[in-house]
């Protein structure tokens, strides 16, 4: 049937990528209250969308943003679920942009806009291998449900609010994550682990106003000084993290383990077109090691003082720090912010106003990479590639997924065709068509195999 959906494909083509561009079209920028009416019109597009495709679809209101969820009844076949996010991260800085952000632009077979990859592309192709799938499959022995929030790219805060009584709705055998990127040009890969994410800004502040930094230099203490000063003392030479109980709960990976993932991807090469100057890692650990199995603490922004043209010659009021960390499996991201706050407490001057705002947290994800779901994507992957399929983890996060493997109670599986060079949350957000058309075959394999009784009921 492969030979079949590409015909199907390139047969409505020019009409499927309009419907994309439209997707693309909303500005649905769910960090930004101004574009609640632009997150809305998007929500209804979308759930018109996947109602005409066939799916039973409804809107869930949530705390925040909506979550559009659909579903088709197969029978007794296994359920599938497939997850995305509509929602999409601001377009500054604009003036970096080559065209408009929210006006798709087709430039050497590669789309830009913000959302082309993260993730209304991945997104929209998954809609699209299930619409081919509905119209074209021989047996149709599975459930699919769909599931597309409108808050990943704010922490998911309104989904996770609602899990617990749509729980029923959600219950699902193979769950897919479809949010990933590729092993490399050409090379599909699994990701079996994802990294957990909390944050917290730091303000510190010595006086009510600037200063005159003639009258007042050299007595008066300095805020961004002290500030960071303190923040210097989070890390040591060998870039670990010397936070007391920062790394509690971390467990190293055995041989064993370490071995079911490949390694030899090239973070330097990978980070070439960014024109990185200085890479640093984790002590002993490799820069891709530290990337995917350690946690880490980063400075986000910071902010003092007088920034603009020229000079100012102050002793600035106050200063700011945004500070996020990345969580493996098994840290606690309430543990983790507290022993934040105790350490900049303790190493801030005495008598200096110190405020301390804490984000949402959410741990990190690990897999099996001998389960069932893991093992047939891979096999779909490998139909559409004619390669083996890589088995990765991933330094990024996605807020939702520890969650929504509890209670949808299957096994999940993170995947997708992105690449490092899709520009995502920058500036100049692409999605080569060419992989948007695998990742919609990958989708209908996906659905193939499941519909024929998973491996076993496949030809091999």
């Amino acid at each position: 049937m492969l030979d079949e959906y590409a015909t199907w494909f390139e047969k409505n083509q020019e009409a499927l990528l309009e419907d994309f561009f439209t997707f693309l079209r909303f500005p649905s920028i769910s960090t930004d209250p101004a574009h609640k009416k632009d997150l809305l019109a998007c929500k209804d597009w979308l759930a018109s969308y996947m109602k005409s495709i066939g799916l039973e679809t409804e809107v869930w209101e949530t705390s925040g943003h909506p979550t559009v969820f659909g579903s088709y009844e197969g029978g007794d076949g296994p359920t599938l679920l497939f997850y995305g996010h509509y929602d999409v991260q601001p377009e500054v800085p604009l003036e970096e942009w080559k065209s408009p952000p929210f006006e798709p632009e087709v430039r050497d077979n590669v789309v830009y806009a913000r959302g082309a990859i993260d993730n209304k592309g991945q997104g929209f192709y998954t809609l699209l291998a299930i619409r081919a799938f509905l119209e074209m499959a021989k047996e149709k022995k599975i459930n699919i449900k769909v599931l597309i929030e409108g808050e990943e790219e704010v922490g998911s805060p309104g989904l996770e609010g609602i899990l617990d009584e749509k729980s029923e709705e959600l219950k699902a055998d193979h769950i897919f994550i479809v949010d990933l990127d590729m092993y490399g040009k050409g090379i599909p890969a699994v990701t079996l682990g994802i990294r957990g994410v909390t944050n917290i800004n730091v303000s510190v502040k010595n006086s009510n106003t600037d200063l005159h930094s003639g009258v007042y230099g050299g007595i008066v203490l300095n805020p961004a000084r002290a500030l960071a000063t303190a923040l210097g003392k989070m890390w040591n030479e060998k870039g670990e993290v010397t936070i007391p109980g920062f790394y509690e709960g971390v467990k190293a990976l055995s041989k064993e383990e370490h071995a079911n993932f490949d390694w030899e991807s090239d973070v330097k090469k990978e980070a070439a077109p960014f024109d990185v100057k200085v890479f640093k890692g984790e002590g002993d650990f490799s820069l891709l090691e530290s990337n995917w199995i350690r946690p880490t603490l980063e400075i986000n922004g910071m902010e003092s003082g007088y920034t603009g043209d020229g000079f100012k010659t102050i002793i600035p009021s106050k200063a700011m720090a945004k500070l996020s960390c990345r969580l493996v499996p098994n840290q606690d991201p309430e543990q983790v912010i507290s022993a934040i706050e105790t350490f900049l407490k303790k190493n801030l001057p005495e008598g200096i106003e110190v405020s301390l705002e804490k984000g949402h947290g959410t741990p990190g994800v690990m897999t099996s990479p001998n389960s069932e779901t893991v093992k047939e994507t891979s096999k779909a992957y490998e139909a559409v590639y004619h390669t083996k399929c890589r088995r990765k983890l991933c330094g990024a996060t996605i807020p939702i997924a520890g969650m929504l493997s509890k209670i949808c109670g299957g096994e999940l599986v993170m995947m997708g065709v992105g690449l490092g060079t899709d520009n995502m949350h920058a500036p100049n957000e692409c999605f080569g068509l060419d992989r948007f058309k695998e990742g919609f075959l990958s989708v209908t394999q996906i659905l193939e195999i499941f519909s024929r009784g998973g491996i076993h009921g496949t030809d091999e």
